[in-house]
């Protein structure tokens, strides 16, 4: 138990330690996963007829914060990941809006 109370506390330690070095980052962050869970919310309740002229926008909107914050980080694989979903999403996008 007391091993379980040591990890919780190092999580909300470096959960604060990221939000007083970026406090931008954090936000935007929590807003871009925000996003993606109400993205997937709305899918899942409105297959097969999902709002995809609704929801690629915010896909792309909240891959492209993702992939600022990474950025920031310096994560390559996390701006990697989220580039590429940008832009396949964008092709979806485009495609939705053109058929």
């Amino acid at each position: 138990m007391n091993q379980i109370c040591n990890v919780v506390t190092d999580i909300v330690q470096w959960i604060r330690q990221d939000h007083a070095e970026w406090p931008l980052r954090f936000y935007l962050e929590v807003l871009a996963w925000g996003l993606s869970v109400g993205c997937a919310i709305i899918m899942s309740v409105t297959v097969p007829d999902a709002p995809f002229l609704l929801l690629y926008p915010v896909f792309i909107t909240q891959c492209m914060i993702f992939a600022w914050c990474a950025w920031t980080r310096q994560s390559f694989g996390m701006l990697a990941n989220y580039a590429l979903l940008v832009s396949i999403d964008s092709v979806g996008l485009i495609r939705l809006i053109f058929h």
